[in-house]
C-alpha cells in the first residue's frame, strides 16, 4: 500500500467522523435554537460527506453490490464478534456504565445489520429481488427492524 493510499483511507475516516460530529453539533444548535448555526454545520457536513465519498471512491474498495454486502458483513461480524464486546469488558470494568450500554446496543444491532446484508445477499445470488419494505431505526438504541415499526 503506497503512502497515498494510506493518506485516502484515512482521510475517508476524518471526513466520515467530521460528518456525523457535525450532524449532532448541529443537532445541539437547533436545540438551543440557533437554527442558522444548525443550518452551517449541516451544510458542512454534507460537504464531509462529498469529500469522503470522493476519497472512498477513489481507493477504489467500492465493488459491486454482492461484494459491498460482503464486505458490510464481514465489518458487522467483526464488530459484535470482537470489537463490541472487548470494549462492552472494558467499559465495565471501568465503572463507565453510559459506554457499556453505548457499545451493548451498537453490538446487538451490528448483529441486526450482518443478518440483514446476509439475507439481501441470499436474494441477490438467487437472482432475486429483496420484498419492499421499509426499514425503521430507533433514535435511541439504533434498533433496525424491516416492515413495521414496533411499539417500543
Amino acid at each position: 500500500m503506497t503512502k497515498t493510499d494510506e493518506n485516502l483511507k484515512a482521510a475517508f475516516v476524518g471526513e466520515s467522523q467530521a460528518n456525523r460530529r457535525y450532524l449532532a453539533f448541529a443537532n445541539k444548535a437547533e436545540q438551543e435554537g440557533f437554527m442558522q448555526v444548525a443550518k452551517l454545520l449541516k451544510a458542512a457536513a454534507e460537504a464531509e460527506t462529498v469529500h469522503a465519498m470522493n476519497h472512498l471512491r477513489i481507493t477504489g474498495e467500492i465493488k459491486s453490490t454482492l461484494d459491498n454486502l460482503d464486505t458490510a458483513v464481514s465489518g458487522e461480524t467483526f464488530e459484535f464478534n470482537e470489537m463490541y464486546p472487548e470494549y462492552i469488558k472494558t467499559a465495565k470494568q471501568e465503572g463507565n456504565k453510559q459506554a457499556a450500554w453505548s457499545f451493548d446496543v451498537a453490538n446487538q444491532v451490528e448483529q441486526i445489520h450482518a443478518k440483514l446484508y446476509k439475507k439481501a445477499i441470499d436474494a441477490l445470488k438467487n437472482k432475486k429481488l429483496l420484498d419492499k419494505v421499509d426499514y425503521y431505526i430507533c433514535s435511541v438504541c439504533g434498533n433496525t427492524v424491516e416492515g413495521s415499526a414496533p411499539n417500543k
